[in-house]
C-alpha cells in the first residue's frame, strides 16, 4: 500500500470525517484492498469486501465524497475487518 493510500485510510477510519476526499481515491483504496465493485443502478455501487458486502452511492454533482458518505464508508470498512495496520 502506498503512503498516499495509508494517509486515506487513515483519514476515513478517523474522525472528524474529512469533506474534501474524492470518490476517485475511494475507489483506488478499494480496489487496492482487495474489492470487487459491480456497477449497480444509478450512481450506486455493489463493493464486495472480505466476503462483506455493501451498496455505496458515488457522488454525482461533485466528485467529493460527503461527510456521511464518509461515516458509511468507515462502518463498512470496520465491518469488513480493514483497519489502519492494512498492508
Amino acid at each position: 500500500m502506498s503512503a498516499k493510500q495509508k494517509r486515506l485510510l487513515n483519514t476515513i477510519l478517523h474522525e472528524p470525517a474529512s469533506g474534501n476526499i474524492q470518490w476517485r481515491e475511494i475507489e483506488s483504496l478499494l480496489h487496492h484492498l482487495g474489492a470487487k465493485i459491480e456497477t449497480g443502478h444509478g450512481a450506486k455501487m455493489k463493493v464486495t469486501l472480505n466476503g462483506v458486502e455493501t451498496m455505496l452511492h458515488k457522488p454525482h454533482n461533485s466528485n467529493a465524497c460527503t461527510k456521511r458518505d464518509l461515516h458509511l464508508l468507515r462502518d463498512y470498512l470496520n465491518e469488513a475487518k480493514i483497519g489502519q495496520d492494512t498492508d
